[in-house]
């Protein structure tokens, strides 16, 4: 692979800057992590976070609003803000000249968001419609509500939080929230695309490098244990939730995970579509998918079925998680390898899929993993290191969460 032109930097007052010199594309593009996430959202207030990364571009320095939206759209910006576990995230993508204006104003957005009270409930209402079309998703509510009973709070709650804690929200805590949380100190600014990277370098510090840092707020985290829980949900549909414990990105076994998790059920080829929807023809969608916070991981997996097959669809889910030791064929990991450097290659040729990949990478291993280091470890992925990896690490202690009109029994050692 093409050899990438990786650049780090971390400014006095801790915010880390990682570049990614992309010189065959026009583009530029930039994902700020900010340690504001929902898990610093005060107890009874979840959604605080959430409503913040909503609010916070309504107004910056000394645009208002609508004359902050005009300048970021002028610059052709594409642009996102959200809220997940441990970040406030901010990223967009633009041409690449356009690079240092987009920089000036999120200085702004960052450093001096004006965060309007008059602008609140609206703000609030947004996050609150979001709760409430949550509601008419019955898959995503099972998904969702599965994250939350296989993490330990508040790793696992929402990123949107609830209705009762928005309910509870003021401006005043909000903007209590950003006062509290921002700060440089473990803040990761990603860039990729073609730029000068010592010129941009300056920028960075000359728009960021004012920012006061403060102390790192405390998280309280409760016990955690597997458990198992019904939703009850009138419908002619039942959907189930499978969760157990796998290892987080930095572990040296996650390409192992990864390549586990995919066979089982990574895509039409898998293990969970061929046996649970092509053979039997149980459900409509199934599949698994690996999920890495930094100091965890879980595999999380999802069926939706008729209620008449649900039961069966469960046993028969939980056998095949539970048949992987005993076997995986070279093709099951070839097909897996080529998906992998399918996706690497689409990677490398996109701005915005390199910022993130690299203030990611840094996030979760205090160091960015090139495109052909990554080839690499997909290529030394083995039937036999997969399967130590397995009986390591295998699938059992399951969360499970059902959604649907009746309860369904966890059998475990049926085929």
């Amino acid at each position: 692979m093409q050899a990438q032109d990786i650049r780090t930097t971390q400014l006095p007052n801790g915010l880390t800057l990682v570049m990614e010199r992309m010189p065959d594309v026009r583009s530029a593009a930039f994902s700020m992590l900010i340690p504001a996430g929902n898990i610093y959202d005060p107890p009874g207030q979840e959604g605080c976070a959430a409503v913040l990364s909503d609010l916070i571009t309504r107004g910056a320095g000394d645009r208002n609003s609508q004359q902050l939206a005009f300048d970021l759209d002028n610059l052709g910006l594409q642009r996102s803000e959200s809220a997940s576990g441990s970040h406030l995230g901010l990223s967009g993508a633009t041409i690449a000249d356009r690079l240092p204006d987009v920089l000036r104003i999120y200085a702004d957005i960052v450093l001096r968001p004006q965060l309007p009270a008059d602008q609140f409930e609206a703000a609030r209402a947004g996050i609150a419609q979001s709760l409430h079309s949550i509601e008419d998703e019955p898959r995503q509510k099972a998904m969702q509500e599965l994250r939350r009973r296989s993490y330990p709070s508040p790793w696992g709650l929402p990123s949107d939080g609830n209705l009762e804690g928005l309910s509870q929200l003021t401006a005043d805590t909000v903007r209590a929230h950003y006062e509290n949380c921002f700060r440089p100190s473990e803040t990761i600014l990603g860039i990729a695309g073609n730029f000068d990277v010592l010129a941009i370098q300056g920028l960075v510090e000359e728009y960021f490098g004012d920012w006061q840092d403060k102390p790192v707020p405390t998280v309280e985290v409760s016990d955690w244990a597997p458990n198992i829980s019904h939703i009850e949900h009138e419908s002619t549909q039942t959907h189930i939730g499978v969760a157990y414990e796998s290892v987080p990105y930095r572990d040296e076994g996650y390409y192992n995970a990864w390549a586990a998790v995919n066979i089982l059920g990574g895509g039409m080829s898998s293990r969970l579509f061929t046996e649970v929807r092509e053979k039997r023809g149980l459900c409509y969608s199934v599949y698994a998918s690996l999920s890495a916070l930094r100091d965890q991981g879980r595999v999380f997996c999802y069926a939706g079925s008729t209620n008449e097959r649900a039961q069966e669809t469960l046993d028969v889910m939980l056998a095949e998680l539970q048949r992987l030791p005993e076997g995986i064929e070279e093709g099951e990991l070839e097909r897996c390898k080529a998906g992998a450097k399918s996706s690497l290659i689409m990677q490398q040729e996109s701005s915005s899929s390199r910022a993130s990949a690299v203030a990611r990478d840094w996030y979760h291993l205090g160091r960015v993993t090139t495109l052909d280091e990554v080839h690499q470890k997909v290529d030394a992925l083995t039937v036999p290191s997969i399967l130590k990896y397995v009986d390591e690490h295998p699938a059992d202690n399951f969360t499970v969460l059902t959604l649907g009109p009746e309860s369904l029994e966890v059998n475990l050692g049926v085929s």
